[in-house]
Order: structure tokens, then sequence, then C-alpha cells
């Protein structure tokens, strides 16, 4: 590698703001901030989103097709299946 032209790459902590977790991970991005992490003094980056906090990761997820194209489809255009049963209304 050639010197001098790469950015120094250091130890992070990177807090979540949603949900406060805190995690240390090696970075090119600088920051005017420091927080102190299991007892040393680092630069601190405040993101909006991370594994803590992510639908994704959480379980928190919504699910927004319920049903398949056909039945969206049906739906949209009005037509109705002929050959399936009544809905029965409990009463």
């Amino acid at each position: 590698m050639r010197k001098g032209i790469h950015p120094d790459y250091h130890p992070v902590v990177f807090l979540d703001s949603a949900t406060g977790y805190k995690f240390i991970s090696g970075s090119t991005r600088n920051s005017s901030e420091t927080i102190e992490f299991e007892g040393a003094e680092y630069p601190l980056i405040r993101v909006e989103i991370s594994s803590d906090s992510h639908p994704f990761y959480t379980g928190r997820q919504k699910f927004t097709q319920a049903d398949g194209r056909v039945d969206r489809f049906n739906k949209k255009y009005g037509f109705v299946d002929k050959n399936a049963k009544p809905a029965e209304d409990a009463e």
C-alpha cells in the first residue's frame, strides 16, 4: 500500500440515538465529541438506526403484503369468485 493516501483507521464508539445502545468498531470517521467506554476515551458517532433498533433485527417488522397478487387484482377490479362459499354471518 502507498503511504499517505489512506485515512486513519481507529476505534470509534457508535451510539444509537433511538435506544441508547453503544458499540465500538473501527472507523475512518472523526468526531469532536468523545465518550468514555470500557475505561478508555473514544470519539463518539451518533447514528439513528443500529441493529438494536432496526425492525429487521428486532422482529417488529411490518408485513404489508398479506394477500396474493390474484386477490389484490380481484379486489381492485371488483371480481368475485362465484365458486367460493358465501361468508356465514355469525349473529
